[in-house]
């Protein structure tokens, strides 16, 4: 699979811009500020709906306009499609697949996959839990686009139950009636429901990306790691002897209902996904804290590397495609992989060694400063960035 057009349409500082794609290498170049990241920023976000940089869409708007539209053809073995998607800050996206308007804008999850990696990565090492739910749970639904509507449901019965425990809370301190908290036991079942579907989800993804990461950091950083990816959830220790959806609601279920009194108290939800954290681990320490600047960035990568061959494995071969065979062998319909102004940071063992390992790959993109910065394995189509016009070299 790989994009072979990509429009857009008052799209960050593009008022309109079309480029051709090929598949292999292809690298954006020009001086920083001139809108290469905008390119595959735009193809991210028809793989995830979100941006890897900004965490609502009213950005991705070009001043003075009221919308953004991206557009891009996809080439998935003989087969074509064409998915649109329009973003309305303010008010509801709209999505197009061939032309048709029936769809809505998580439908077109599934038909562009790509693995990003951009300096902001550093944060999965150094930054929030936020950052680390965020990674986990974009590759879920990369590995099933269904699980969007999970994630859906599950924010919409957190926000539910929030705002019941924030109003139960305020009555409390101020001396009010006390609220009826029969309803509470109803969300507390529906968050659990969809609570235990998303951590079956996460679980699955850490124990399968584990040896992948770690042999991908073992190839950037011969005889640095092991590595280890480690879930912490805010069930609390139960949740290790929990292996099914059933298990796991049931971990959740009493957990909320042991925190119940604290919630109350502190009017927010305390148990569940959107509370767990993924600890990293380098050797026997936690990456965090104490893995150097350099370890750091190999770890990211190494992450990002590993969720690349996880999602090559598992993606199914197109229309009289072959089955994904390892590296080196027949590909079937891989994730676009971007590397985001990312060699720029790299030393050149490093820069050298990431180069080789994902020049194979079917599509992949690059941006960068000065063309020195792209190593030679990935020369393919260069296009230059400058002022908003996108040429090719």
């Amino acid at each position: 699979m790989h994009v072979s057009h990509l429009s857009l349409a008052d799209f960050r500082s593009y008022a309109r811009v079309e480029v051709e794609l090929d598949p292999g290498v292809t690298a954006f170049v020009g001086p920083n500020g001139q809108g290469k990241t905008n390119l595959v920023e735009a193809i991210g976000y028809l793989a995830t709906l979100g941006s890897h940089r900004v965490s609502s869409d009213a950005p991705l708007v070009r001043m003075g306009a009221d919308r953004a539209v991206i557009r891009a053809a996809v080439t998935q073995g003989e087969r074509r499609q064409l998915i649109e998607l329009e973003l309305n800050p303010g008010r509801a996206n709209r999505a197009r697949i061939n032309r048709s308007s029936q769809v809505r804008p998580r439908d077109v999850l599934g038909i562009v996959r790509t693995v990003l990696f951009a300096p902001e990565d550093l944060a999965l090492i150094k930054g929030d839990p936020g950052e680390r739910r965020r990674f986990l749970d974009e590759l879920v639904t990369a590995r099933a686009p269904r699980m969007a509507g999970v994630r859906s449901d599950y924010d919409r019965v957190l926000k539910q139950r929030n705002t019941l425990l924030k109003s139960a809370a305020m009555a409390r301190r101020h001396g009010g009636r006390s609220l009826d908290l029969s309803t509470l036991d109803v969300w507390d079942q529906h968050l659990a429901r969809a609570g235990a579907e998303l951590l079956a989800h996460r679980l699955d993804l850490i124990a399968t990306l584990q040896p992948l990461a770690d042999k991908a950091y073992e190839q950037l950083a011969p005889g640095g790691g092991p590595l280890a990816l480690e879930y912490r959830g805010s069930a609390g220790e139960a949740m290790a002897g929990a292996h099914t959806r059933e298990e796991l609601y049931e971990v959740l279920l009493a957990a909320l209902g042991a925190a119940r009194k604290q919630e109350i108290e502190r009017g927010v939800t305390l148990v569940g996904p959107h509370r767990d954290d993924l600890l990293l681990r380098l050797g026997q320490l936690p990456a965090k804290g104490y893995a150097s600047h350099g370890e750091s960035w190999s770890y990211a990568l190494a992450l990002r590397l590993g969720s690349y061959e996880l999602l090559r494995a598992e993606s199914p071969a197109g229309p009289g495609g072959p089955a994904y065979e390892g590296a080196g062998g027949p590909r079937a319909n891989e994730p676009v992989l971007v590397l985001d102004d990312v060699f720029a940071e790299l030393d050149e063992r490093r820069r050298t060694r990431l180069a080789e390992l994902v020049a194979p790959g079917e599509q992949v993109l690059v941006t960068a400063a000065v063309d020195d910065d792209v190593p030679g394995v990935l020369r393919g189509t260069r296009f230059s960035v400058s002022d908003g016009v996108v040429e090719r070299a």
